[in-house]
């Protein structure tokens, strides 16, 4: 039994009038709540349906990361051939120099969140994982168990099949369901019972109560940091303060207004238990508090002082080394997610950390192929935990200092802000130097110089001062300069970079990436004023193919320029002057041949709507009829105080389960016209950190439906500028904008906010075309397979080479096309590239390669530009849609018509 006085933590739960959506260890939860709380549990499902042995996994590596934790990854491949990544954190329960505990919020206190990197740097943790599920609308507070450092912290939910991990004082790991078992007793021995220990408000189950907190008796402690304890419960409280078992004030039919004492704890009451205090408890009297856990399956009581650590979790996934059946509803899984879950092994020696990955890398895991995951890599008893965008595991590597973020979340770097985190920590004393480490960047860029040094690690593998050692460095071959402790990327491809000091020797593999570990190059600036003495800075940036963005070093990038003269010095973009005729410029920037480009004409950028003067209607509309919400132009906020915004505010708890749209609809069905070609659009958005998605609706000159993402997840508060690029968008300008909108897709709800307001402001289109296109052709033209002739606005005009039809694909030269409608052509015989400009587009293909680079953006087609009879020959609907123009294939004719 545990008395008061103990330090706990608190869990705290949100409450919707309606419907309730939690994070249930990465599975969305939604169901109907009477009141406010957690749904209610019905139809709990069977076995999971077992895995076909076509599934496998694959051990990729590992590494230490101290004395008794090593970290191993995987490959899971699924029986569709779709292949998964995971990661596992094995420790080794038996060494004495590692411990797991639980880490909470900011300072370790609940309703402050924090994200699990964060939470392993205040608290020292050399390793974590997210840890349990929380609703993402209220403070922030686990919903399970919670032992810290050997204090009950947070008691379990009334809720069913809900599991728990732990470790006791000597080592042993338990998974269990639990439940808690508590009381006071007045100085006048009457007694009456304790519900939990920093709970929220929630709805039981398997009890009488709607109400969690109604005619019940809970603790609170100095780990609940909010002043309410806890907020919409649905009952008014009478609190009573007790210190070192001591009752020192009491706030009848209200919460006392302070928060809880270090040392003390705040019983809260309601209904009967009030009563109980109003009849049996006095100021200066003193108060016991006795409080244990029990075994669901076995009726043992767990006194939560004789364990390390205990965090909650949702349902069991494997048992005595199987997949087992749920213990809780998963019919709402959410499909293939990030996903984070905690075992041991079969003779207990080992707790596995696991996390799986949903990235670019990696195709996630359902709930199902988890279990076949976690029974492959040898786990014999594993729960799950909270998952999806929660999904986080941070690590340090070797001989470093800090810990890193082991894989990128479904956020990329981004970490969630969670209510807690399972930390492996060292207890390891400082051991001697063990080894060296080269540490720096595995990956640079053409012209960049990398910072590398040795860095020591001790006898229980944690990082030790090395000393000021200055090694010699060596390259294994020319990729790599090397020049003193200088050490620059020269050409691309995978050097071994080797530090020797004395007989000691250590190696790295370094990465000089090329044009294909570029997956897109991006300017400061994206157009900019076509003008002499025009100057803009134009830094340029790299997403590599695995999403790393790094700084490209000016003396990696050759410009070339079209339309004007100039030069680029120092990251900066000057205009000495502009070539006669010329409506549009060209500042090419490549690196390596990947291409990247600034747009310079006469219309630059310009307001397309500011919302001050609107004259046409907007609308609030929805795909769902309990979806609820309005749109308004009206005063801003913040630094838009003095100006006139669009207002879009939306409540979706009435459409939970499915996909969700708040419109904000531009002049009815109508929209308002986009007049020329864009090349990119500029808008200040209002955000609600809500994580919803925000996206703008067009219809193009073709009729076509175009969804433009403004942002994939709303994750800021306040006025931020958006900037997208529309290049790639393939849009048939003039195009209509017709709505503005946040979406709350089905999978993953349980992670984004019901309820917001975003706001709109000052959009512009950077629109070259506006005084490009005055000096582009228009009309028709038609060409036929096979003959060396087209029809240009109804007259024949010869052509040097035919149309041909392979695999039911056009091919032309350009240079037919660009006469027709305008347009400059570039040959790189070297490199067998072909460049295409026009308007706002830089478009360049590779002779036998599907892939091609439009404004700075990796793209694939069906098909690739040949070489026959001499002659480059592309694909003519790819070339030309990407240009603005329309075509259409008459099969009967065998011809092709051009329209611009």
């Amino acid at each position: 039994m545990v008395s008061q006085g103990k330090s706990l933590k608190s869990t705290k739960t949100s409450t919707s009038r309606k419907w309730l959506i939690v994070t249930l260890a990465g599975v969305i939860w939604v169901g109907p709540v009477l009141s406010s709380g957690i749904p209610l549990l019905e139809n709990i499902p069977g076995s999971q349906v077992a895995y076909a042995a076509s599934t496998s996994v694959k051990k990729l590596g590992e590494e230490i990361i101290t004395s008794g934790a090593v970290l191993m990854k995987y490959q899971y491949t699924q029986s569709t051939g779709a292949k998964s990544l995971a990661n596992i954190i094995r420790i080794d329960l038996h060494n004495k120099y590692v411990k797991l505990d639980v880490m909470a919020g900011q300072g370790n206190q609940f309703t402050t969140r924090q994200s699990t990197g964060g939470m392993a740097k205040e608290n020292g943790a050399v390793a974590a994982i997210n840890g349990d599920f929380f609703i993402t609308g209220a403070e922030g507070a686990p919903m399970g168990a919670q032992v810290s450092n050997g204090q009950l912290m947070s008691s379990p939910s009334e809720l069913k099949g809900m599991y728990a991990f732990a470790v006791t004082n000597d080592g042993k790991p338990i998974l269990d369901e639990y439940s808690f078992s508590g009381s006071i007793t007045a100085e006048n021995g009457a007694t009456f019972p304790l519900a939990g220990i920093n709970k929220t408000a929630y709805t039981p189950e398997g009890t009488d109560s709607k109400f969690s907190h109604v005619n019940a008796a809970y603790i609170y402690t100095s780990a609940w940091k909010a002043l309410e304890r806890p907020k919409n419960s649905s009952s008014t409280p009478t609190e009573v303060m007790v210190t070192d078992g001591v009752i020192t004030d009491i706030s009848v039919m209200a919460g006392l207004p302070t928060a809880v004492p270090k040392g003390s704890y705040i019983l809260r009451t309601h209904g009967a238990a009030a009563e109980f205090v109003k009849n049996n408890l006095a100021v200066g009297e003193k108060l016991h508090a006795d409080y244990t856990l029990v075994s669901k399956k076995s009726g043992q009581k767990l006194d939560p002082a004789n364990l390390q650590m205990m965090i909650g979790g949702h349902t069991i996934l494997v048992d005595n080394g199987k997949a087992t059946s749920f213990s809780r509803n998963v019919n709402d899984l959410g499909g293939s997610r990030a996903r984070t879950a905690v075992g041991y092994s079969k003779d207990g020696r080992y707790a596995y950390l696991i996390a799986t990955e949903s990235n670019s890398n990696s195709k996630g895991m359902t709930l199902q192929q988890l279990q076949d995951f976690m029974t492959k890599a040898g786990v014999w008893k594993g729960m799950n935990l909270d998952g999806g965008g929660s999904t986080t595991m941070v690590n340090r590597p070797l001989a470093e200092m800090n810990t890193q973020l082991t894989f990128n979340t479904e956020y990329g770097t981004t970490q969630r802000s969670i209510a807690n985190a399972l930390g492996v920590f060292s207890t390891a004393p400082q051991g001697s130097l063990k080894g060296l480490k080269v540490s720096g960047s595995s990956t640079l860029l053409i012209g960049q110089t990398g910072s590398y040094e040795l860095k020591g690690y001790d006898t229980y593998y944690n990082p030790i001062e090395a000393g000021s050692i200055k090694p010699t460095w060596k390259s294994s071959n020319g990729n790599l300069a090397v020049n003193g402790q200088s050490i620059k990327a020269t050409k691309p491809g995978t050097s071994t970079l080797t530090a020797i000091s004395g007989s000691t020797k250590a190696t790295m593999q370094v990465k000089v990436l090329g044009a294909e570990d570029i997956a897109a190059l991006t300017t400061g600036v994206s157009s900019a004023p076509l003008q002499a003495g025009t100057s803009v800075s134009v830094p340029v940036t790299a997403v590599t193919t695995s999403g790393q963005s790094l700084e490209v070093p000016s003396s990696a990038l050759k410009w070339e320029f079209v339309g004007f003269k100039g030069s680029v010095q120092d990251g900066r973009l000057t205009v000495s002057s502009v070539d006669s005729n010329t409506k549009v410029g060209y500042a090419i920037a490549r690196y390596d041949g990947f291409s990247t480009v600034v747009i310079l004409s006469a219309a630059g950028e310009s307001t397309w709507e500011n919302f001050e003067n609107v004259n046409y209607p907007v609308k609030f509309t929805t795909n769902v009829p309990a979806v609820t919400g309005t749109v308004a132009i009206q005063n801003g906020s913040g630094t838009k105080a003095k100006s006139k915004v669009l207002n879009l505010t939306y409540d979706m708890t009435g459409g939970l389960g499915q996909k969700m749209y708040a419109y904000a609809e531009l002049n009815g069905t109508t929209g308002k016209t986009i007049p020329a070609q864009a090349t990119s659009m500029t808008i200040d958005v209002e955000g609600d950190n809500s994580l919803n998605w925000l996206r703008a609706e067009l219809k193009d000159n073709n009729g076509k439906t175009v969804y433009v993402d403004l942002a994939k997840a709303i994750d800021w508060s306040g006025w931020k500028t958006l900037n997208i690029d529309l290049s790639g968008s393939n849009i048939a300008f003039p195009a209509q904008m017709k709505r503005l909108y946040v979406v709350n897709v089905e999978e993953g709800q349980d992670e984004r906010a019901l309820t917001g307001a975003v706001s709109f402001d000052d959009i512009r289109f950077t629109m070259p075309s506006l005084s490009g296109n005055e000096g582009l052709p228009t009309g028709k033209a038609v060409m036929a397979i096979g003959q060396k002739s087209m029809m240009l606005n109804g007259s024949k005009v010869a052509i040097d080479s035919a149309p041909i039809l392979k695999n039911g694909t056009t091919y032309v030269p350009i240079k037919h096309v660009l006469d027709a409608f305008g347009g400059h052509a570039t040959w790189n015989q070297s490199a067998q590239r072909v460049g295409v400009l026009r308007g706002g587009m830089l478009m360049e293909l590779t002779v036998g390669k599907k892939e091609f680079i439009l404004n700075g953006k990796r793209s694939s087609a069906a098909v690739a530009p040949m070489v026959q009879g001499g002659r480059t020959l592309v694909p003519l609907r790819l070339v030309s849609e990407q240009l603005g123009l329309k075509v259409k294939w008459d099969k009967n004719t065998k011809t092709v018509t051009i329209e611009s």
